[in-house]
């Protein structure tokens, strides 16, 4: 039976190592040097990112990626498919972050390339359409239809229907909304397992981020409400369980596991959301990782290393 046990210590100043301090200052100060960040046609940012000239750099290649098409609702969808030494355990059907508006399944590839190598399994990353040119339903729209491409192919294709799902901020978001689409409009449970990182499970916006402030580690209480602005542009309502997963009905979806930094605006969303699964009767795991900053996982550091070791023991034991 899973519980959720933690120490109120990971929120205290004196639990933040000294090289988490370090990465954090250095993220404000790279964030401060472009004060006026949404005066930047979205377009110009996206292809900045791509041609490794955004604010962090892009990660290596991996020799493992390639890229299909699929059909989807609103034309064709990229899929980024990267393949483990040897045959595949299992499928990971990633979704990648950016607030719905940016990011892409290539700035992942740290993160796609490492659960390839170190968990045995393929990793299929969606590139989703993006807000503000193609909002909600758009992105969730193309993840429905990512993961039924996959129930439907993936015995075919990979050699295996072991399937785990997940992704990072407003990829974690989406990944839940896919489970629960899967669920009700499918009937269909395929995933035993999901990870969730740093997700905005509630759009109406938690505590922590109305408290936030204008501290620019990673993003801010503007950056999250430009993106929901984008995002819900048409006939979103942040009021909607398929918009907000936190008020879906959450029953009988996969084991989760949740991982948040202390210094993530948005922390309450995921120990909202850890409690939620519990309370449905889902297997639930939660690890708070102190002075961790929005999806810390993608920034070196001691703190990283240890939270992707869990990323690896939890998705090579699902």
């Amino acid at each position: 039976m899973s519980k959720l046990v933690l120490d109120s210590a990971v929120f205290s100043d004196a639990a933040v190592a000294v090289d988490t301090r370090m990465v954090n200052d250095a993220i404000v100060k790279a964030m401060l040097a472009v004060p006026d960040r949404w005066s930047i046609p979205l377009p110009h940012i996206r292809a900045a990112r791509l041609a490794g000239k955004g604010t962090f750099p892009l990660p290596p290649e991996s020799r493992r990626a390639h890229v299909e098409s699929i059909p989807g609702p609103r034309g064709p969808i990229s899929l980024r498919i990267l393949m483990p030494d040897g045959a595949p355990r299992g499928v990971y059907l990633h979704i990648h972050g950016g607030g719905w508006t940016l990011g892409s399944a290539r700035e992942n590839e740290n993160l796609t390339d490492r659960i390839a190598a170190n968990c045995g399994l393929a990793v299929v990353s969606v590139d989703y359409r993006l807000a503000p040119e193609e909002p909600y339903p758009a992105g969730p729209d193309d993840c429905e239809a990512a993961a039924l491409w996959l129930v439907k192919e993936g015995q075919n294709r990979f050699g295996t229907t072991r399937f785990a799902i997940g992704g990072e901020s407003g990829g974690a978001t989406l990944a839940v909304t896919t489970l629960v689409r899967l669920r009700d409009r499918h009937d269909l449970t395929p995933f035993s397992a999901v990870n969730l990182t740093a997700g905005c499970f509630d759009l109406r916006l938690t505590p922590s981020v109305r408290n936030w402030g204008d501290l620019p580690l990673v993003l801010n209480r503007a950056d999250i409400e430009h993106f929901v602005e984008n995002y819900l542009r048409l006939e979103g309502r942040a009021e909607d369980p398929d918009v907000s997963p936190l008020l879906a009905n959450l029953k009988g979806l996969p084991k989760a596991l949740f991982i948040v930094g202390s210094r993530d605006p948005l922390v309450d969303d995921t120990l909202f959301m850890a409690n939620a699964w519990l309370a449905a009767g889902n297997g639930t795991e939660l690890e708070v990782y102190p002075g961790g900053c929005h999806v810390f996982l993608a920034f070196p550091g001691t703190l990283s290393d240890q939270a992707l070791k869990r990323v690896d023991a939890f998705l090579s034991d699902f």
